[in-house]
């Protein structure tokens, strides 16, 4: 079962600011700005940073440009980062420049350079692309234990030590899979399910539907750290937004699995934190 844990104090309260300038923008001038942008499987994210790295705006919208953590449709990628890119420099006064990116773990070699090109395309100059867990947790600020990130499409697994990350896994089971079990079971298109899901009020209802889905989830994370001395997991990624998906991962585990208020944000924020003034 969950339970308070230090750990995401920094994070909730991260989380919680850039929230705020979603909603409402700093409009105050900033000399150079850090912008983190998570193409995600059902959402793609930006969240910029001001000189201090604290969060003064951010946006954010439904894609269907990224599958199982690689990019099917690049102009699309463009031109949905390239929009959010113009809105929030409208909100702002000011030109983003400076922007970092993120790919799922175990993909670096095939997918990096799309990434990087896709950002690059927005009018961003690239100063940063690191795996996602690794961008994740500046946010969590973790020095033991795994990182899982369910996102649309895959599951990804970083297990640190010592705050280094020692071992990745990726795997296509995640929100995609869980949003076909509600179609099936409710005899809901692909895109209602996908909308029935999204909507907090029906994840109660949710829960017993979608359990086989999360026990699988949890086999996949405990086949990849059976070979290590973890003892807590967190959870980060769009898809563990559903309520109560911590508490049967931490029963099909048997370890402390926690997430903070909102795990979606968590990596576009870790991005961010790791964007500099340095080109790539």
């Amino acid at each position: 079962m969950q339970t308070v844990n230090s750990a995401f104090q920094y994070c909730d309260r991260f989380v919680q600011d850039f929230e705020k300038v979603i909603a409402k923008p700093i409009q105050k001038k900033s000399p150079v700005y850090y912008t983190g942008v998570d193409l995600g499987t059902a959402y793609i994210v930006l969240a910029v940073l001001d000189k201090n790295y604290q969060p003064v705006a951010g946006a954010y919208r439904f894609a269907n440009v990224v599958k199982d953590g690689m990019v099917v449709d690049y102009i699309g990628a463009i031109r949905i980062v390239r929009e959010l890119k113009k809105e929030l420099e409208q909100k702002l006064g000011a030109e983003l420049t400076y922007a970092a990116a993120a790919l799922p773990p175990g993909t670096f070699t095939l997918d990096s350079g799309a990434i990087k090109h896709v950002v690059q395309g927005a009018g961003f100059e690239v100063t940063n692309l690191l795996d996602e867990p690794t961008a994740a947790n500046a946010v969590l600020k973790i020095r033991d234990g795994a990182i899982v990130d369910i996102g649309g499409g895959t599951t990804g697994i970083a297990i640190l030590e010592d705050g280094k990350v020692i071992y990745v896994a990726d795997e296509p089971t995640g929100g995609t899979h869980f949003s076909l079990v509600i179609a099936g079971a409710y005899k809901l298109s692909f895109d209602d399910a996908d909308q029935y899901k999204r909507d907090s009020k029906n994840h109660r209802e949710l829960i017993p539907v979608l359990r086989p889905v999360i026990e699988k989830v949890s086999s996949i994370i405990l086949r990849h750290i059976r070979e290590y001395q973890v003892k807590e997991i967190y959870l980060v990624g769009g898809t563990c937004c559903l309520e109560g998906i911590e508490n049967i991962i931490a029963k099909q585990t048997n370890l402390p699995t926690y997430k903070p208020q909102n795990p979606l944000f968590v990596t576009p924020l870790g991005i961010a934190l790791n964007c500099t003034q340095e080109i790539m």
